[in-house]
């Protein structure tokens, strides 16, 4: 029970680890987010955490469990690897001076993109975009969460909640020399959670 329950709070913590590096980057613009418009990412976080376990646990009925494990540990494995490759990847791009072309790329690439009306405040319709872009981690832990049996309900609600923490927290200490500190290390940070996650399942 208590394994289940550190795996739920890590795959929360590793899905949400670019909300604290988004509100660092708000936080340094002075851009503010008020708590209706982080209620709403945070939302969003749990609804697509939901969603990809409710896959996952039908992938159950089609398939052997202990394969439906693996897949789940591989799934989350490759995550890992993406999500520490992430500093690698932002070094070629500026090197390239090539900036995505799609809103979500861009708002990945740079948070403050999400401020649409450049009013230095999230609005809702900002936060929906916002929300979107964040979620992409949380599918694969909700995924995760539904291959391996674990509470899909309790581990969404975990996401959501950490959602909302890291990001409000993280803006307040927005400061450039936080940025700096926490820079590439809150990918590696991500990255290396899940890698732990992942053998935990397989052994």
């Amino acid at each position: 029970m208590i394994s289940h329950i550190l795996t739920m709070v890590g795959l929360a913590v590793a899905a949400n680890l670019d909300n604290a590096g988004v509100g660092i980057a708000y936080g340094v613009r002075k851009i503010r987010i008020a708590w209706l418009p982080n209620m709403m990412v945070a939302l969003i976080s749990g609804v697509a955490t939901l969603i990809s376990g409710w896959v996952g646990r039908l992938m159950r009925y089609y398939i052997h469990p202990d394969i439906a494990t693996a897949l789940g540990a591989v799934v989350i494995f490759l995550v890992a690897l993406w999500v520490m490759a992430e500093p690698l990847r932002e070094k070629r791009k500026q090197k390239r001076e090539h900036q995505p072309t799609g809103v979500i790329g861009r708002i990945l690439n740079d948070p403050s993109v999400a401020d649409f009306d450049a009013s230095k405040s999230i609005g809702m319709l900002e936060a929906v975009v916002l929300g979107t872009a964040l979620a992409m981690n949380a599918f694969a832990g909700g995924f995760d969460a539904g291959v391996t049996q674990l509470n899909i309900f309790l581990t969404s609600f975990l996401v959501a909640l950490f959602s909302y923490l890291l990001l409000g927290i993280a803006a307040l200490f927005g400061r450039r020399y936080a940025a700096r500190a926490l820079g590439d290390h809150a990918t590696v940070i991500a990255g290396l959670i899940l890698v732990v996650i992942a053998v935990h399942q397989i052994w």
